[in-house]
This record gives structure tokens, sequence and C-alpha cells, in this order.
């Protein structure tokens, strides 16, 4: 793992025994102690990710709204101050080459927030499509940390030194802030751009951090959880986490052969109310091919799961691909998202997996599997 980068918070993470995994290039904890415990703590009080590895571009710039609505597929001119929008960054052919979460983080900035492992794509898809457009990106030396679970405010709230300023916060207060939309915090004498997004299904919070601060910032809000239940948590359980949310992973459920309406993302694109022109509009005003693939929910009795690779069938016809599954932590049986051909792509339809040579029933779902109950 020599060649594998390292975020700010390495020697936190070894001092608390983690075992790391290589994601996008980067050494990352794939779990602490237990998967199984580090997802159920997330679904019951909180868990506390180091997710530093995913990038994170500012833009700026007089052109910086046109040249965002031509490089990206979302529409700039409807994201007001301090909201957040999940969009995607589209190839010419309509195939994803990211999927982001572009923040209005000030009235004259926009922030992108890109996955690690297509870093270097975005940026430099990005860069190409800026030609023309008097807009600047700057790559951010920041971190990015993770509180999520249903006790995630009650945790920032209690994180001595994370403190609110009006001068930052853009009209919210950590209790008022809506879903999708961020604010600034101080963290003793730096600025926090805490944005209420995640990836796990559950409420939290997400920390954008100068990551000279990174550290300090981790070890306030352990002090501060840890009485609320708040566990460090992995990589591992935050795939069971979306997974279980129906949340799509780039390299599975995403990529550039893929188009949004095949992931069930066409509701990102606003093709019918975005008047300016970008990347990808005309292969999507195309329509998908009839014979595209699209992706469904499966869900399976007992306990063993399918996972990525493995087949799915209709009868004895080979009719497709599972992308990601598990048994599910906190429903108690497999789930799994697959790539199926549309005639059995309906919820209820009946298939089977093929787990090792052995065919297990399972049934098309809608997605997610597990909803919060937002309160």
């Amino acid at each position: 793992m020599t060649d594998l980068r390292f975020t700010p918070l390495r020697e936190r993470h070894e001092a608390l025994g983690a075992s790391f995994t290589d994601f996008g290039g980067w050494a990352m904890p794939v779990r602490y102690t237990s998967d199984l415990a580090e997802h159920h703590a997330v679904r019951t009080a909180a868990g506390l990710f180091d997710i530093s590895h995913m990038a994170q571009f500012r833009v700026v710039g007089p052109d910086r709204d046109a040249f965002l609505a031509y490089a990206l597929a979302f529409d700039p001119a409807k994201l007001a101050l301090s909201k957040a929008k999940y969009t995607m960054i589209l190839a010419p052919t309509g195939g994803i080459v990211d999927d982001l979460i572009v923040t209005r983080n000030a009235p004259d900035e926009l922030l992108v927030v890109a996955n690690a492992g297509n870093r270097d794509a975005v940026r430099s898809a990005l860069e190409e499509r800026r030609a023309g457009f008097d807009a600047e990106i700057d790559e951010l030396d920041a971190s990015l940390i993770a509180v999520q679970g249903p006790r995630a405010q009650e945790i920032l709230e209690a994180t001595a030194g994370l403190d609110h300023d009006d001068a930052l916060a853009m009209g919210h207060t950590l209790d008022s802030l809506p879903y999708y939309t961020a604010m600034g915090m101080r963290f003793r004498n730096g600025a926090v751009l805490v944005s209420r997004t995640g990836y796990t299904g559950e409420d939290g919070f997400e920390l954008s951090v100068d990551s000279a601060d990174a550290g300090a910032l981790w070890d306030a809000l352990r002090d501060a959880g840890e009485p609320l239940g708040l566990v460090p948590a992995g990589l591992a359980s935050r795939d069971t986490l979306r997974l279980e949310a129906g949340m799509p992973l780039y390299g599975h459920e995403l990529s550039l052969d893929v188009v949004p309406a095949q992931a069930g993302l066409g509701r990102v694109i606003p093709l019918a109310t975005k008047e300016a022109d970008f990347v990808g509009r005309s292969a999507l005003e195309r329509g998908m091919p009839e014979d595209a693939a699209v992706l469904v929910g499966l869900v399976a009795d007992g306990k063993r799961a399918g996972r990525a690779g493995y087949a799915v069938y209709a009868g004895d016809t080979r009719v497709g691909e599972i992308t990601s599954g598990a048994l599910s932590p906190t429903l108690g049986h497999p789930i799994a998202m697959a790539y199926v051909a549309a005639s059995v792509a309906d919820a209820e339809t009946p298939l089977t997996i093929d787990v090792r040579g052995t065919r297990i029933a399972a049934t098309v779902s809608t997605l997610p599997f597990y909803k919060r109950n937002a309160k």
C-alpha cells in the first residue's frame, strides 16, 4: 500500500486499530471493530466517518454559473445560496463520468464534491469544459468528516469549539438546517462548512474543514459523541448503509456505460426545464435504447446474499447481473441492486440469483429497501 494516499486522519485511524482498504487510490478505514456494530450504531445513534478521500473543487469567477450549466447536468440558476444539489457530470454519450454534490456555499462561489476514484476524470472534464468561460477551478486542501445517525445533531451541538457564527451561517442554525442545505460554523479560529447531507439513509452532516484542523475536529466530535453512542465507522458499514438506502455507488451502479435513466435517476436531469445546453444533453434527448438494462432492487429470503457480478435469471434465461448485494444488517434478509432486462423490471417479478451455483429465489423490489422515519 506504499503508493496509496492517506488522509490527514491516518494516525487517528491507526490508533483506533482500523483495518485499511484501497478505495480509489486511497488507504481508507474499512472497519475499526465490527462491520455490523458500526452499521447498527449509525441506525440507532451515530457513526463518525472519514470521507476526506473525496475531492472538493471550488468554482469562482463571473461565469461560474454559466460554466457549470454547460459542464454539468443541473441548473445552477435554481440553486439558492446555501442549497446543495445532487447531480452528475456526463460524457457526450450521456454516460456518467461521476455523480456529484454541488453547493452554493457563498454568493460568489460553488463547491463541487466528487468521488475519490473519479477525482482526475472530473478535474479533467471540468478544465476542458471551462474554455471560453471566465471561471476558475481550485481543488481545496480540505478534509471531509461525516457524522451520520439519529443523534448527529445532538453531537454537533455538544462538540466543544464548534460554534455558531452569524457571519457564516447563511441564515441557518443546526436545528433549522434543512436537508441538502449547508451553513458555515466556526471551529476554533477557522470556518467549517456543515452540510446536512450523507450517504447512509440517516439524518446527518458532512463537515468540510481545513486539513490542518481535521484531527482536532475529529477528536472533538468523538469526545462529544461517545457518551451519545457515536462510534468511528469504516467503509464496510458505509457500503451496507447506502445499499439499504438504495443509493448508487460509482463503479457498481454508475459508469460511463450507464445513462441516468437506466439507474432510475432520470429525475435528477432537468431536460424539460433547463434552457442551457450541457454536455450529454443531445444523447439523453435521444432516449435509452429499447434493449437497455435498468436498475432494480431484489429481495430474497434466507441468509445467502447475491454479490456484485452474480447472474440473475428469469426461468432459464439470464436477464441481468447484480451490482451490489449483502445480507441487510437492518432488515435481516438478503438485498441487492441489479441491472436487468426492462421486461422483468416490474415490482414483484419473481427471479432467481445464481449464488455460487445455487439458484436463490428473489423478487424485484422498489428502492430504497430502508427509509428512516423523518422527524
